[in-house]
């Protein structure tokens, strides 16, 4: 064990250069982007394909499932094999999907790719933690915050990115751009990232049934799970649905959609702040804070009908920022807690949250394209609405207990 240690200090050093991570937060923001490209481009997707709204709704829901999927059955390999082997093959399956869906034919096909497209974008999940093992303690906090940091602007690059380029140059284009992009991280991150010692030698049988004993011991990462879940199925349905509602009520292309990705940028500022508001006020009360703030966010949205169109717009960007700096700060809030309850299991900790996370958002997706057939942006916002606010009762109701 001794040589173990000895082994990971001695090749932290070098790994704090400027360019190893950059490459990190670069090849986190790439991969985890992969997941968002599509919400933008749905209204424009639909009408190529000619598929219904219910069945272009399957994509985000399809790469969300894939991405809960990921996280579940393939990131607790991290503990078990070398993590530079890892981030290189799931950048090839990645690109592989990405040009998958730049070139089928049909939405069949799409929607097979977008699955496989979720499972490769978790090298995301791969890469936060291979950035949390290289750098000294002295220097990990900063080094983590700065791959993440990488990671929230792919988040909220994405959509600007994938609307604009769809507007002018074709939805296909931007998976074929992206997959370029990932193939080109990948192959950096592999010059540029040393071997990695595995932290445990117990089978991949064992690691997952040991995620199982932590769910079944821990009721705060229950109540996290399940209360960051709900959260996520409010988040996806509104931007799963966004696009396909500009569309056809304000006649608006995929560019002026995806701008309205920029609204993320508050989720970027909300992460340091919910972590100084967490050690000031407890991480508990963050959470409640949070996830009031998604709720009534989303709930001024049923005032859009009383209001002119430039007005309408005006109040959905600025429920964007409400619900997106909530989410964020509750997400920061909970991962607070779920870190603190075994730190020597935390990459297992962190699959099981995320895991229901986007269970959460692939469910959202789902729910929110049925919700905007049968009750029109009114039936997504009651949907936003009614999880936000369940994931409040989850988080009062676990403070109590």
């Amino acid at each position: 064990m001794s040589d173990m240690t000895q082994t990971s200090a001695t090749t932290a050093e070098p790994a704090l250069s400027g360019k190893i991570i950059f490459t990190l937060a670069a090849g986190a923001g790439l991969s985890v982007a992969s997941i968002y490209y599509s919400q933008p481009m749905l209204g424009i997707m639909g009408g190529n394909l000619q598929a219904s709204t219910t069945s272009v709704g399957l994509i985000p829901t399809l790469t969300q499932a894939g991405y809960a999927l990921g996280i579940l059955f393939l990131i607790p390999l991290g503990d078990r094999h070398d993590r530079r082997t890892i981030i290189l093959l799931k950048s090839i399956l990645l690109a592989v999907a990405l040009l998958l869906c730049g070139f089928v034919p049909g939405i069949h096909g799409l929607l097979v790719a977008s699955l496989i497209t979720g499972i490769g974008a978790t090298m995301a999940q791969d890469i936060v933690p291979a950035s949390a093992h290289l750098a000294p303690a002295a220097q990990r906090g900063k080094t983590v915050g700065t791959v993440m940091t990488g990671l929230l602007v792919g988040i909220l690059l994405s959509r600007v990115v994938s609307g604009f380029v769809a507007e002018y140059f074709g939805w296909r284009v931007m998976y074929q751009l992206a997959a370029v992009s990932v193939a080109l991280i990948g192959f950096a991150l592999w010059r540029v990232l040393p071997r990695f010692t595995p932290d445990t030698r117990i089978s991949y049988a064992r690691l997952l049934h040991s995620m199982f004993g932590l769910w079944k011991h821990y009721k705060t990462l229950r109540h996290a799970a399940l209360a960051q879940g709900l959260l996520s199925v409010a988040f996806s349905a509104f931007w799963s649905t966004l696009a396909i509602m500009l569309n056809d009520t304000f006649h608006l292309g995929s560019a002026v959609a995806g701008a309205f990705g920029l609204a993320g940028a508050a989720g970027a500022l909300a992460a340091p702040l919910a972590g100084a508001l967490a050690d000031k006020k407890g991480p508990a009360r963050v959470t409640q804070m949070g996830s009031a703030l998604v709720m009534v966010s989303f709930a001024a949205m049923f005032l859009l009908p009383l209001l002119s169109p430039h007005a309408q717009l005006a109040l959905i960007v600025a429920s964007a920022i409400g619900f997106d700096l909530g989410i964020q700060a509750t997400l920061v809030a909970h991962q607070t807690l779920v870190y603190g309850l075994e730190p020597a299991a935390r990459g297992r900790l962190n699959a099981l949250l995320f895991t229901v996370v986007f269970i959460g958002m692939s469910a959202g997706a789902a729910l929110g394209s049925k919700a905007l057939e049968t009750g029109g942006w009114t039936g997504v916002v009651l949907l936003a609405t009614v999880a936000a606010a369940a994931a409040l009762l989850v988080r009062l109701f676990s403070r109590k207990s």
